[in-house]
C-alpha cells in the first residue's frame, strides 16, 4: 500500500498550520495478563502502515511544509524476547517513512511543542478516551504558557471528515487485498459446506472456517463468525455456535476474514444435509431473487438505497405468494409489514472495517454510487419458530445470502462469485464433497 501518497493527500486537504493526531490501537486484555492477538486501528493503518501498540502518529502543515512524526517504542532487546522485534525509532524512519521519530516515553515533553502556532488540530472524537484525556492535558500545558506569547489551538475537528471519503473509494492495490480475503473466505465457507453433518455441531463448521483462514494466510477474523442452525439463524448476530445440527434444517454462516487489513464478509445458507425441503426451497428462492435482481441494480450512478427498494419488493411479493403476508404488496411495504421478517438493510460499506466508513447520505440525499466503492448485499428472511401468524412450515427458518460486490465503471463485479449460491449449486457441490 503507498502509505506516503495517502499522508500527502491528507496534507493537500489541511489548512496552514494544521496538526493532526493519531493514536495506535491499545492492547487489549483477555483475561489476567493474556493478550488479545493485536489488530491496529484502521485509521492508524491506513496512514502509517505501523503495526505496533504504544504509538501515535502526528502529521504538522506549516510554513516549514509538511512533517509527518511517530512516536513508538524503542529497541528493547530484553523486551523484544519476551514479545517480538519491534521498529524502533530507525525503523519508523527507514521501513515507515516518518520525517521524525521519537520514544513514546518522551510524548508528555515533546507534545507540547508540536502545538506551537497551531490553529486547528483534527484527531478522532470519541473513539479513543485514554488518547484524548492525553491530549487535551497537553493542550492545557500550553495553556499555561499563553503569556509567553504561545499560540493555543482553539479549534477541534474530527479527524474522520478528512479520512472516511479516502477509505470510501478503493485504490487498485486495496481492491486485490479484497480480493485475497474473498478468496480466503470463500474457501473456509467451502470447507464448512463438505463437512456439514447432522452429527456435529456449530462450532465444528466454524473449526472448518478458521482451519481454511489460516492455511490461506488470515490470522484475523473480521469479525466474530457467526454459525446458526434452525432457529438460531434467526438471532441477527447469532455468535454462540454451540447447538448441535439436525437433520432437515438449515444452517447459516456469516464468516470473513481479514487479508492485509482488508475484510471482507459472506453469508450463506444450506441444508445441513445438503438437501432442501419444500418450504425452506420456496423461502430460499425468494430471498435469492431479491439479492439477484438487487445486485443487477448496482452501477455508477444509482442511488444507495435502489438496492433495498429492490429487496423489499422481491421479499414482500414472495411473501404474498406463500400467503406468509397478506394483502396488496404495495400497501404492505408502505406500512412496513415486513420487518417482522426483514429488518435490516440491503448491506454495507466495506474495506479495513467490515462495517466500513463513509456516509450513506449526502445533503440528506441518498449518495450515487461511485466506481471503487466496495458494498455488500445481503437481503434475508427470517421466520422465528414463535411466530404463530404463519404457517407452522414455514417456522423456525432463518435465511440470509450476502455477497461482496466492487462497483465498476461499466456496472459491477461480485467479488465473491466464486461460492455456490442457487439452490441447485448448493445441492450438488454438497452432493458431490
Amino acid at each position: 500500500m503507498d502509505f506516503s501518497a495517502r499522508r500527502q493527500a491528507v496534507f493537500n486537504k489541511l489548512p496552514e498550520n494544521s496538526l493532526v493526531l493519531c493514536s495506535s490501537a491499545p492492547m487489549q486484555f483477555r483475561n489476567s495478563d493474556a493478550e488479545h492477538m493485536f489488530r491496529q486501528e484502521s485509521y492508524f493503518h491506513y496512514l502509517t502502515g505501523f503495526n505496533e501498540s504504544f504509538a501515535i502518529a502526528a502529521f504538522i502543515k506549516n510554513k516549514e511544509g509538511n512533517k509527518f512524526i511517530l512516536f513508538c517504542q524503542d529497541r528493547d532487546k530484553d523486551q523484544e524476547r519476551w514479545s517480538g522485534t519491534r521498529a524502533g525509532l530507525k525503523g519508523a524512519r527507514e521501513q515507515f517513512g516518518a520525517d521524525e521519530a521519537y520514544s513514546i516515553s518522551e510524548a508528555a515533553i515533546r507534545f507540547p511543542a508540536l502545538f506551537h502556532d497551531i490553529h486547528q488540530v483534527y484527531y478522532i472524537v470519541g473513539m479513543h478516551p485514554a488518547f484524548e484525556k492525553k491530549l487535551f492535558s497537553w493542550i492545557n500545558a500550553i495553556r499555561r504558557q499563553q503569556r509567553k506569547g504561545v499560540t493555543i489551538p482553539y479549534t477541534f475537528i474530527d479527524f474522520r471528515v478528512l479520512i472516511d471519503e479516502m477509505r470510501l473509494i478503493k485504490s487498485a492495490e486495496e481492491i486485490s487485498a479484497m480480493r485475497k480475503a474473498c478468496d480466503i473466505t470463500l474457501s473456509g465457507h467451502r470447507r464448512a459446506m463438505k463437512a456439514s453433518s447432522a452429527d456435529l455441531y456449530e462450532y465444528s463448521l466454524e473449526a472448518e472456517l478458521l482451519y481454511a483462514f489460516y492455511q490461506g494466510g488470515s490470522r484475523h477474523v473480521a469479525y466474530n463468525p457467526i454459525v446458526a442452525s434452525a432457529n438460531n439463524a434467526c438471532t441477527l448476530h447469532y455468535v454462540e455456535n454451540k447447538d448441535k445440527l439436525k437433520d432437515k434444517t438449515l444452517v447459516l454462516i456469516d464468516a470473513g476474514c481479514e487479508y492485509e487489513n482488508y475484510a471482507a464478509d459472506v453469508t450463506r445458507t444450506f441444508p445441513v444435509n445438503g438437501k432442501f425441503t419444500t418450504e425452506q426451497q420456496a423461502l430460499y428462492e425468494c430471498v435469492l431473487a431479491s439479492q439477484l435482481a438487487a445486485i443487477q441494480s448496482i452501477k455508477p450512478g444509482a442511488a444507495w438505497n435502489e438496492a433495498q427498494k429492490i429487496i423489499i419488493e422481491v421479499l414482500v411479493t414472495g411473501l404474498v405468494e406463500l400467503r406468509i403476508l397478506q394483502g396488496d404488496v404495495k400497501e404492505l411495504i408502505e406500512k412496513e409489514a415486513y420487518k417482522k421478517f426483514y429488518m435490516h438493510n440491503s448491506g454495507h460499506w466495506l474495506g479495513l472495517d467490515v462495517h466500513d466508513v463513509g456516509d450513506y447520505k449526502i445533503n440528506n440525499q441518498w449518495r450515487p454510487l461511485q466506481a471503487g466503492m466496495v458494498l455488500t448485499v445481503e437481503p434475508g428472511l427470517y421466520i422465528d419458530q414463535e411466530e404463530s401468524s404463519v404457517p407452522a412450515k414455514y417456522r423456525g427458518i432463518g435465511i440470509r445470502i450476502e455477497d461482496d460486490i466492487l462497483v465498476t465503471e461499466q456496472g459491477c463485479e461480485v467479488l465473491t462469485a466464486d461460492l455456490p449460491k442457487t439452490v441447485a449449486e448448493l445441492e450438488s457441490f454438497m452432493k458431490k464433497h
